[in-house]
């Protein structure tokens, strides 16, 4: 694909985002995330020149690679995975503009712990497992509000921004449309949330409809 084909391909997917958005609202903004994990930094910089910021890592050590490879570009790198206590400490030394994953109190206190001792903070959200799948890392939806008040409360160091879940891992449409709608109506009633990502490459539409502002797309934006 050529870097015109590349372009016009990327920017039928901006319209697939941009017809979705409208359909809530002509105000309704969605931030795009390209999830690079299988990608390289080759095909990172074929997509920051045509306009691409953000890229979501979910593994710390291949973020930490390629974050200090590409360190010359002005890039926003998100960290989308399960973070494991023992990583903490090299997440933040990356210093990443958001990290999407926080999915337990536990982890929420460690982190606190970490963030006060090198005396930074770091932009946050919290993981809700909306469709309380075992295979899916999150707090239950019915907890999700006294979690994210109890962390805005006691993890100062902690900015919480939303909260972020994944869809439910089904074929069925109405069932990945209530573990949006789930997750949306939490962030409704969290204070001063303004960050709800959902949605994927295979479900992205359904979810910015269902209200999500932010969407990790990986093998979409990479034509993989």
């Amino acid at each position: 694909m050529t870097e015109i084909e590349y372009k016009l391909y990327i920017d039928n997917v901006i319209r697939r985002v941009e017809t979705a958005r409208l359909k809530v609202s002509n105000h309704h903004i969605v931030k795009i995330v390209a999830v690079s994990k299988y990608s390289t930094c080759q095909e990172i910089e074929a997509l920051y020149k045509i306009g691409q910021r953000a890229f979501g890592e979910n593994k710390v050590q291949d973020l930490k690679e390629k974050a200090n490879e590409m360190n010359d570009l002005p890039l926003e790198w998100h960290f989308i995975g399960n973070l494991q206590k023992n990583k903490i400490n090299n997440l933040l030394d990356i210093r990443p503009a958001l990290f999407q994953a926080l999915d337990s109190l536990e982890l929420a206190y460690e982190l606190q712990k970490k963030l006060v001792s090198r005396e930074m903070s770091l932009d946050v959200l919290l993981q809700i497992n909306s469709a309380k799948e075992e295979s899916k890392h999150g707090v239950m939806p019915e907890s999700a509000c006294g979690i994210y008040k109890q962390i805005q409360e006691e993890c100062p160091n902690i900015n919480l921004k939303g909260v972020m879940s994944i869809g439910a891992h089904t074929d069925n449409k109405e069932i990945i449309q209530k573990s949006f709608e789930t997750t949306h109506t939490i962030f409704k009633q969290l204070e001063g949330a303004t960050i709800c990502s959902m949605g994927m490459s295979g479900d992205f539409e359904l979810a910015i409809e269902c209200g999500s502002n932010m969407v990790r797309l990986g093998s979409i934006m990479f034509n993989k």
